[in-house]
């Protein structure tokens, strides 16, 4: 428009223009955001229980220990290709996962959200009208219009620091949900190695119930060759083959559970059943752990712990927040702008207006409302500071439980490794008698039936070997750190201090 291309919009014009008392409050708003004090108690994380060292390491030194290279993902040190590609589609394909992303970004938003209290509202407005106005008693009248552009700006100056509190709060609260999302993920990639490894183990006894099966064949046939020739009851025949019959079935029901695990895999990596299978391949039976550390590490490895303690920050702060209900609230506005009857002309001197003003308001009776939300953020925050050192205690608990597990495992895995060697020499040895007619055919079913139940026990035992394995790594955080949380000033600048 023309009066808009008149107008002198440079830096000196609009600072000759602004009233003294708005620029006194512009640069008040400037200097006291760095100035102002923080009212409430300054946050100190709480002690929490640690113990000096692990009590089920004792003098147990774990077969294979192996940590992750610095560069890798906690999973490698299972040295599985498939596992590998597994995991790191979860990431990026799980939906749990992206809601809590979402989540996150989420809580961010919200910090941005409470740090724009720092800062003055300024509003833009251009209004105009034609108005009629009478002006004699004879009822003539005077027609005019009025157009009038103006600049206002409202600031709350944060004096007592609430805004300050609302931030840490906030920013708290932020990395709480980054924690809550590094469980998540943890939680996730757990859950996928430990299903991944079930199959894998499936998979074993599919092979073990398919030798079984084999076995169960040949000494079938042996005992039709002993009936034919007169040295074997027809009893001895039917029995192999209901005992073969019954393996067979076994071997079939397998394919149930693989079956579920497969399916379970695929929902973790964003997959429906129909797109995604896992071929089975020779499976190392090898039990990695990671060195569990010094008790004490435990606290910045494992992201519930540091999203219960970023949660007690952010209930600390609240109590400041409560806390400035108490002080007196103040309100600084300006405006500028101009006024005129027409556009030509209309950002002339003499059509300039400027206002500004301050409010202050105290609420005088409340009937204890104040008092009952500082109480109230008070228990907030008693029952957060609780709540972090219980899941201290709950950490703890879940690393011994698993290091117990993987003790007591390895020393029956070694047991069941020599109970299997055994029974498979006994049905050996106990076939060949019953071929030379020294012993009866319930003796090659009594034997083969223990060796069965001792080579299925020790792929359980391998099968609870590798899940504690698994919970070992998520109990120690899988690598996780509490660095890896964003830091956040407190303040609208980086570096500002209370």
């Amino acid at each position: 428009m023309a009066w808009m291309q008149s107008a002198d919009f440079s830096d000196e014009t609009i600072a000759m223009k602004i009233p003294c008392g708005i620029r006194i409050l512009m640069l008040a708003a400037a200097s006291s955001l760095t100035a102002c004090v923080s009212i409430g108690p300054d946050y100190h994380r709480p002690s929490a229980p640690t113990p000096q060292s692990y009590k089920e390491l004792g003098d147990w030194k774990p077969i294979e220990p192996r940590a992750a290279a610095s560069d890798l993902a906690w999973w490698s040190i299972y040295n599985d290709p498939k596992l590998d590609e597994l995991e790191r589609q979860v990431a990026v394909s799980n939906e749990s996962l992206k809601a809590s992303e979402a989540n996150y970004r989420q809580a961010l938003e919200l910090v941005a959200q409470t740090r724009a209290g720092y800062w003055p509202t300024v509003n833009a407005n251009v209004t105009g009208q034609r108005q009629r106005v009478e002006s004699t008693p004879a009822g003539t009248h005077l027609i005019y219009n009025e157009v009038s552009p103006t600049l206002a700006a409202s600031w709350a100056p944060d004096i007592w620091g609430k805004i300050r509190r609302a931030v840490e709060s906030s920013s708290a609260s932020a990395q709480t949900s980054a924690a809550d999302l590094a469980a998540a993920r943890l939680s996730l990639q757990s859950t996928l190695a430990t299903d991944y490894f079930m199959l894998r183990i499936d998979d074993e006894l599919k092979r073990l119930y398919e030798a079984t099966v084999k076995a169960y064949q040949e000494t079938l046939e042996i005992t039709r060759n002993q009936f034919e020739a007169g040295t074997a009851a027809e009893t001895d025949v039917i029995t192999a083959e209901t005992q073969l019959l019954g393996e067979q079935a076994q071997l079939i029901g397998v394919g149930v559970q693989r079956a579920q695990l497969e399916h379970a895999i695929a929902a973790l990596v964003g997959k429906t059943p129909d797109q995604f299978s896992i071929e089975p391949v020779i499976f190392e039976r090898n039990i990695p752990v990671i060195p569990a550390g010094m008790p004490s590490t435990l606290l910045e490895r494992r992201p519930d712990i540091a999203a219960a303690e970023r949660a007690a920050a952010a209930a600390s702060a609240q109590i400041g927040v409560a806390i400035g209900a108490y002080y007196p609230s103040i309100t600084l506005t300006g405006s500028i702008g101009y006024a005129s009857n027409a556009l030509a002309g209309l950002l002339q001197t003499a059509n300039y207006v400027w206002a500004t003003g301050a409010q202050l308001s105290e609420t005088l009776f409340e009937g204890g409302l104040r008092a009952a939300q500082v109480g109230a953020a008070r228990d907030a925050y008693d029952s957060a500071v609780a709540t972090f050192r219980q899941t201290v205690l709950s950490a703890f608990q879940q690393v011994e439980d698993e290091l117990a597990a993987l003790r007591i495992l390895e020393q029956q895995e070694e047991v069941l490794k020599r109970t299997v060697e055994s029974a498979r020499e006994a049905v050996r040895l106990t076939i060949y008698q019953y071929e030379a007619g020294t012993v009866a055919y319930t003796s090659v079913v009594t034997v083969q039936a223990i060796a069965l139940a001792d080579e299925q026990n020790l792929l359980t035992t391998l099968g609870s070997e590798l899940s504690a394995s698994v919970a070992l790594v998520a109990a120690l955080g899988g690598g996780w750190n509490s660095q890896m949380l964003v830091g956040g000033s407190t303040g609208p600048a980086e570096g500002n201090s209370h």
